[in-house]
């Protein structure tokens, strides 16, 4: 609903940031990563979560995209709630979590407060798939966030190809032209199939 929040920079404490947004202050909770992050300069942008609840509505605020996607995820396990995940981001960077998940390091994602082994397991069972699915762990690209590669796999299953051997071969095509036009996507990734 609401996807980023620009304006004044109001307020900055370790857990929350005060916006200014055209007369209207929004309070936005944030981890100890995008704390470090924030520069004291006077304009902001923030990425943000909206979270409702019957009883508060109430907004997150990352430095990055990256770190928003790995907050939606984390907070996508059962027994994983906004606090859990704001502590885990707090403990650990973006970075270390995706890679942590991605490798099935149990002990980093334990040592994060408020997190036990069952649920250390769980994280990373529930999320492995999708990290390695979205993220290139090497050198941290989101090859997938590319909106031609989307269109191009798209219309590849229209064409009656699998998802999943056209993904494998839309990832290796991106990977090697990351401007690639759907176009170009479709024509080399038919070559292939």
């Amino acid at each position: 609903m609401i996807t980023h929040i620009q304006g004044r920079l109001i307020e900055k404490k370790p857990t929350d940031v005060v916006i200014d947004c055209n007369g209207v202050g929004y309070i936005l909770n944030i981890s100890l990563h995008t704390y470090s992050q924030i520069p004291d300069q006077e304009n902001l942008k923030l990425f943000t979560h909206l979270q409702v609840k019957e009883d508060s509505h109430t907004l997150f605020g990352f430095s990055s995209l990256s770190e928003r996607e790995i907050f939606r995820l984390l907070i996508s396990v059962s027994g994983i709630g906004t606090s859990i995940a704001r502590t885990m981001l707090s403990s650990l960077t973006p970075k270390q979590v995706r890679e942590g998940i991605a490798v099935g390091d149990v002990a980093l994602i334990q040592s994060v407060k408020g997190i036990g082994l069952k649920t250390a397991q769980r994280v990373i069972i529930e999320l492995k798939d999708k990290v390695l699915k979205i993220y290139d762990i090497d050198d941290g690209i989101a090859p997938n966030n590319n909106t031609n590669s989307d269109e191009a796999l798209s219309a590849l299953e229209v064409l009656g190809f699998s998802k999943k051997q056209s993904e494998r071969v839309v990832n290796k095509i991106i990977s090697n032209n990351q401007e690639a036009s759907v176009e170009v996507i479709i024509k080399e990734a038919l070559k292939n199939l």
